[in-house]
């Protein structure tokens, strides 16, 4: 009866029955041993109670981006990111408008570095001001459609601004190579259609990358190591075999990287064995100082871009993606309009004339 009674007033508790996902099959064998069953099961039940279980864009809950924000420097780097992206800004917007607003500008070069001024305010913004939100108000969260929007522009505008540079440098090309036949091969008609093909393949890169990051199930901790959502940093959370995904992501890098590296490369090497076949001294010097301004712009966009996409994840830990990731998404756009217009006479050469109309406008 004391049995009886004990065992009524204190029922056996029922047994939990979790939804599971048949684990992975040892490799080479066909069945699993009673250990590894019982180790799937209690580390599974242990995930799904502490509430960490696999998720993906059907819950509720977002991401948190950490790193930058929780740095002690957080007062300099906020002020340091808002003087940055003021000049980003107002620099790309100003050589817009002087390219636009000045018909001696109005040739191939100067309308593929428009386009590049333009790519650059849009790939700046897509970034900086949730970084600067973050910093001023703590603002660090984002939801998975937030994380997905931010992730594609990004790769969106950064692969267009890729292919493009890789076009930039064939202009030069044939700008020095072929000077007799380049209004024919460098024609209005010419220079859209290359503008549309880099802003298709930016668009089909993003497309793929950001569809197959998301159809992950992500687990573990919603903190991504970094200020922003990028593909090295969402992979980290995910809890599923990404081996087959990586093998596409080094795919796409060779594509919009090191194939217009090479092309570039390229192009480079055909104008270096030009110019120095040239009698012209003062022509040399222009040559030289219209490509120098490029390849610079080059070498700080493709470095830091190479070095997060195409080496190893165990190449680098996340406090060294985010400073590279700093050089092109924040320092890069704001340099890229002092280099072009530093070493280019006709650019300075037209901020005078747009600042003397302006000047002479309020004194009459």
């Amino acid at each position: 009866m004391e049995s009886s009674q004990s065992g009524m007033d204190n029922p056996a508790p029922r047994a939990i029955q979790p939804v599971r996902v048949e684990p992975e099959k040892e490799q080479g064998s066909g069945y699993f041993t009673a250990h590894d069953e019982l180790v799937y099961f209690f580390s599974h039940e242990a995930w799904q109670e502490a509430g960490r279980g696999p998720w993906n864009q059907s819950s509720t809950g977002g991401f948190v981006l950490t790193s930058l924000f929780e740095s002690p420097m957080h007062l300099f780097l906020f002020i340091m990111v808002v003087v940055v992206y003021t000049l980003a800004m107002a620099g790309n917007t100003a050589m817009v408008f002087l390219i636009w607003a000045d018909a001696r500008l109005h040739t191939p070069m100067y309308f593929l570095l428009s386009q590049l001024s333009f790519l650059d305010i849009f790939f700046t913004s897509v970034t900086i001001p949730k970084m600067i939100a973050g910093f001023l108000f703590g603002w660090t969260s984002i939801s998975f459609v937030g994380c997905g929007a931010q992730m594609f522009f990004f790769m969106f505008f950064g692969a267009t601004e890729c292919l493009l540079l890789a076009l930039m440098a064939y202009d030069r090309y044939v700008a020095i190579c072929n000077p007799l036949r380049y209004p024919s091969l460098m024609s209005h008609q010419t220079c859209l259609l290359m503008v549309a093909a880099s802003w298709l393949g930016g668009s089909l890169n993003a497309s793929i990358q950001t569809a197959l990051t998301l159809q992950f199930p992500y687990c573990g901790s919603r903190k991504i190591a970094h200020f922003f959502c990028e593909v090295p940093s969402l992979l980290r959370l995910v809890c599923a075999d990404t081996a087959s995904y990586e093998h596409v992501l080094f795919v796409t890098g060779v594509v919009v990287l090191l194939l217009p590296i090479a092309f570039i490369t390229m192009s480079y090497a055909l104008i270096l064995a030009a110019v120095l076949g040239m009698h012209s001294v003062e022509g040399r010097r222009k040559a030289l100082a219209t490509c120098s301004s490029h390849l610079t712009v080059v070498n700080l966009f493709y470095g830091p871009l190479v070095y997060t996409y195409m080496l190893p994840a165990s190449y680098h830990s996340p406090g060294q993606d985010d400073v590279v990731s700093i050089f092109y998404t924040v320092l890069t756009p704001m340099l890229n309009p002092v280099i072009y217009s530093l070493r280019n006479k006709e650019v300075t050469g037209a901020m005078k004339n747009v600042i003397g109309k302006c000047g002479m406008g309020k004194i009459a």
